[in-house]
């Protein structure tokens, strides 16, 4: 499987129990969502790996997990900070002008002009954050005329009103918003 069909979904974040148990930061929404995959890929460091996870539950406000064949604390200690990934096709369809977070990722943003057109480029979108009211672009950008060089620029991802268009294929996202100079 290459890396590029993969969809990091989650983390490994702690030891749980003697029995090889493994708690886990779901990236997904709702955090459930992530136990109704049962096969994983693992990465840190560049290094990947296949492992099934044969048990997994709901545990307080998190999640927790058995991987095949782990059946003890220092086994499964070795899997803390690896990244939880999955297939992208196991995805499910979104409706039209849905997107997941990791489609929008890398994507070049671009000031909209007074005509509805791309006019400065502001920089690439490196992650998103969720705030509880909306979620957040981070956008890196290195385009001097957007800011001072190398920063992050933080704009709402409120689709229609700041997010004017977004364009998956062409890689590119048009939005009406101030930046200070």
């Amino acid at each position: 499987m290459s890396e590029q069909n993969l969809v990091t979904v989650g983390q490994i974040s702690a030891v749980f129990g003697v029995k090889g148990w493994l708690k886990v930061h779901s990236y997904t929404d709702p955090i459930e969502n992530l136990l109704s995959y049962k096969r994983f890929w693992l990465e840190k460091n560049g290094q990947l790996q296949t492992v099934n996870i044969d048990a997994a539950k709901r545990h307080g406000e998190g999640l927790i997990v058995h991987i095949e064949s782990v059946d003890d604390r220092d086994q499964a200690r070795e899997y803390i900070r690896w990244q939880i990934k999955i297939a992208a096709e196991q995805m499910p369809d979104l409706e039209d002008g849905e997107y997941y977070w990791h489609q929008l990722q890398g994507l070049a943003v671009y000031l909209q002009d007074q005509q509805g057109e791309p006019s400065v480029l502001l920089g690439q979108i490196d992650y998103l954050l969720e705030t509880g009211a909306n979620d957040v672009l981070v956008i890196r950008s290195k385009n001097i005329s957007a800011g001072n060089g190398d920063q992050e620029i933080l704009i709402p991802y409120l689709p229609g009103d700041v997010v004017k268009s977004i364009d998956i294929d062409a890689g590119t996202m048009l939005v009406d918003w101030q930046i200070d100079e």
